[in-house]
């Protein structure tokens, strides 16, 4: 299928079929790299309460970098993978010391946190300047599409998919296409991938490249995209101790090098027994499941009631009051402990 053929029906399909989202009614690269970011690894419906509530808080580049990395944080409670949180925070001081937002897809993708991904939506979704976004959706399509079976999370799948991309979207110099929206087509790209070439059942029937599509004619549409094993995943036992003094509880930033890195928890032990503590322990809930990307985390809750302060374990545990908790950024599993001992 050559350029023109595969852009003409993809665009003209998005005209009749394209999702109405709010970061695509804006050209502010800002704006439209927020949205990439808090997408990553996230569902629209739950992304685009987020988004808004950054553009709130945040609604420029100037102000979120101004934020403390706690505000950031904390605003980002809820939404997992919080390397993406503070490569943002990051990135944003970066744009500020630059004194603009670049606006080229090699510039942008020196960015802290920006992959060739994100670099390619915001030079297409910004600047409306030539390049093929390939996402999930996209890899979907053009796996199908072409009925490439090398698989997607590997360094020839990467650069074959980039080669195909590049030359559906008329990118290699090989013929000449009509002149495109490259915002249009990207979004077509995406969309196509959403809400028809899904991931299980896909409505082969409403889609615009359905006549050359490899793996329809060759019943292919379930085994493609391939996408191979990689990590096992771990399990991780975990018990957290809700400490509560005269007011005040015990709390800790979590270091870096593991999970959650930079978030607040209560005192947490993970290997050997716990300690015995002065005062009513109570097992609050026992066997929590908390899943991530490549570990489970099994997680038992204890609240302790004392009468003075116990012994903290190692880690930088410190006494705040109890009535601030709300201001500290914490893992979604500790917010399942704080809904417990609040009630």
């Amino acid at each position: 299928m050559d350029a023109a053929a595969f852009l003409g029906k993809l665009v003209a399909w998005y005209h009749g079929h394209g999702r109405d989202l709010p970061w695509r009614h804006t050209t502010d690269p800002y704006a439209i790299w927020l949205s990439e970011v808090i997408l990553q690894q996230t569902r629209i419906a739950q992304g685009q309460a987020y988004w808004e509530r950054f553009m709130r808080h945040f609604p420029t580049v100037a102000d979120l970098a101004a934020a403390s990395e706690d505000e950031v944080l904390k605003l980002w409670q809820g939404l997992g993978y919080y390397s993406r949180a503070r490569n943002l925070h990051a990135a944003a001081r970066q744009v500020v010391a630059m004194g603009h937002f670049p606006d080229n897809r090699e510039a942008i993708r020196q960015l802290k946190g920006v992959g060739d991904y994100t670099a390619s939506a915001i030079t297409a979704f910004a600047f409306d300047r030539p390049a093929v976004a390939i996402d999930g959706n996209a890899y979907r399509v053009f796996a199908r599409l072409l009925g490439i079976a090398t698989p997607i999370n590997s360094t020839e799948g990467k650069h074959e998919f980039r080669m195909a991309g590049d030359r559906l979207f008329g990118l290699t110099g090989e013929e000449a296409v009509p002149h495109v929206s490259w915002r249009e087509a990207n979004s077509a790209l995406m969309d196509l991938g959403a809400t028809v070439c899904m991931p299980q059942s896909p409505v082969c029937d409403d889609c615009p490249l359905a006549d050359d599509c490899v793996a329809r004619h060759e019943g292919l549409t379930a085994r493609l995209p391939v996408k191979r094993k990689t990590v096992k995943t771990q399990t991780r036992h975990m018990a957290f101790v809700w400490m509560r003094c005269q007011g005040m509880v015990a709390m800790a930033r979590r270091g870096d090098g593991d999970i959650w890195q930079g978030l607040w928890e209560p005192p947490l032990y993970e290997e050997g027994p716990m300690p015995a503590f002065d005062g009513r322990l109570t097992l609050l809930r026992q066997g929590v499941r908390h899943v991530l990307t490549h570990r489970v985390i099994v997680a038992d809750f204890y609240l302790l009631e004392a009468d003075k302060r116990p012994p903290l374990p190692a880690g930088g545990y410190v006494w705040v009051p109890e009535e601030s908790i709300d201001s500290y950024a914490v893992p979604r599993l500790v917010e399942k402990l704080l809904a417990l001992v609040k009630t």
